[in-house]
């Protein structure tokens, strides 16, 4: 069965990655959108759908309570819930369709998920994950670049 979802612990991500928004507190807007940049180029390149779940009960005023893509929902957990909760919901409905990864640094979060048949991985192997892909990518398309630019250059097109 193929992988059909990647469902993120927003902040636990985001305070296991100090080089991501450095400077930036870990809950704010800026951090947040860091995260969600990286995670939309992750997703380019991997072509699994991301779901990031941050906890809504603390976010500032102002903060979207969702932004809807097929391919990059960010969620916000509603008042009296956590986005643990939304997690758990979101791994049990995806999982009937396919294979689930829930990254997270919470244990009891990761052994909840993998009792309802996702897997699960920390935030560290999920950031390694994630740089080592996109410098793979990045790699390629420089290599890519070169080509090109050396094919242009035989064809007499300066």
């Amino acid at each position: 069965m193929a992988l059909m979802r990647i469902l993120v612990d927003g902040y636990s991500l985001l305070h296991n990655w100090p080089a991501l928004a450095p400077g930036q507190p870990r809950h704010s807007a800026a951090a947040r959108e860091e995260l969600i940049h990286v995670l939309t180029q992750y997703r380019d390149a991997v072509g699994t759908p991301v779901t990031v779940i941050f906890d809504g009960a603390g976010a500032p005023a102002g903060t979207p309570k969702t932004r809807s893509d097929p391919e990059l929902e960010i969620l916000y957990s509603k008042a009296g819930q956590t986005a643990d909760d939304v997690i758990e919901r979101a791994a049990h409905r995806f999982s009937a369709l396919g294979e689930v990864l829930v990254v997270t640094d919470d244990y009891a979060e990761r052994d909840t998920v993998l009792s309802l048949g996702s897997m699960a991985s920390s935030c560290v192997s999920f950031i390694q994950t994630i740089e080592s892909t996109l410098a793979d990518l990045q790699r390629d398309l420089k290599r890519h670049n070169q080509k090109e630019r050396q094919r242009f250059q035989r064809t007499g097109r300066t």
